[in-house]
């Protein structure tokens, strides 16, 4: 264990990753997540703690943790967190955040450097849910989770704002790897289900929103997203090699003044929809 790793102590993973997971590590290492996550993301980590019930002592991994938003919170309550995550670059941005100990570890969702239930409490908020195959990443969380233990989950639902996001954005993305499957699936309920089976008991499956009131302007949550977010960057990337930047920047436009709830000549205002999911590890 390496408690209170600071930037450049980082451990984990030792072998060479796939093409793939190099391009998702690159992905989410442009533009400025942690940048994003300060502007208007960070209640998601702390709501996820307090749903988890994470306490003094506490085994906790957080998968797909990128800057620590919900690690730093549930090492605050004085948790013993393992933050993982497969880009270095968030880890390191977390790490700097903080004085608390945590163990910062390089890892591939989809095939954890755990032993089996290791830890009492799994979970991931807006993290899990973005790595491509889904049943791998399911099996890992069940694996390493001990009997009895909380795995406790944060996603953005398919039918929300940031899935009307993925479906506006798709035209314009690259194909997708074969077996991958779509981020906001893991906010429905039913893939949930089916993604766990009877080895998770789901105790609460609340959909609840994240009000967005930062942006003067509809279209600066789009500008955000196409300067910050390495989804985002990436599409518009593809878009542009293909001559069709322009056409995915009125996409996008129309999609901020489409979910804009605000009233004329007022601030901008965004619901942005997520399932939290808690259950016991049977």
């Amino acid at each position: 264990m390496c408690r209170g790793a600071r930037i450049g102590e980082l451990r984990g993973m030792t072998t060479i990753p796939s093409e793939l997971k190099t391009r998702h590590r690159a992905m989410w290492a442009s533009g400025d997540y942690p940048g994003m996550v300060e502007t208007f993301l960070t209640p998601l980590g702390p709501r996820l703690v307090d749903a988890c019930r994470v306490g003094p002592g506490t085994r906790v991994l957080d998968i797909a943790a990128g800057t620590g938003n919900a690690s730093i919170p549930a090492a605050e309550r004085g948790a013993k967190v393992t933050a993982s995550d497969l880009t270095p670059e968030l880890l390191h941005a977390g790490a700097g955040r903080t004085d608390l100990e945590l163990d910062w570890v390089v890892a591939d969702a989809e095939s954890l450097p755990f032993e089996d239930e290791t830890f009492e409490v799994v979970m991931s908020a807006i993290g899990v849910m973005f790595a491509p195959h889904h049943q791998d990443a399911a099996d890992e969380i069940v694996r390493v989770c001990e009997t009895g233990g909380t795995v406790g989950l944060l996603s953005w639902t398919p039918e929300g704002m940031l899935g009307a996001l993925f479906r506006t954005m798709a035209p314009y993305a690259p194909p997708p790897p074969p077996g991958a499957q779509a981020p906001p699936l893991w906010g429905g309920e039913g893939h949930l289900r089916r993604l766990f089976g009877d080895r998770v008991e789901w105790t609460s499956l609340e959909r609840e929103v994240l009000e967005i009131t930062c942006f003067t302007e509809a279209r600066d949550y789009g500008a955000l997203f196409k300067a910050r977010y390495g989804p985002t960057i990436a599409v518009r990337a593809n878009a542009e090699r293909n001559g069709r930047a322009d056409e995915f920047d009125a996409a996008l436009d129309a999609f901020c003044e489409e979910w804009n709830l605000a009233g004329p000549g007022e601030p901008a205002r965004f619901e942005m929809e997520y399932l939290l999911a808690v259950g016991s590890r049977t």
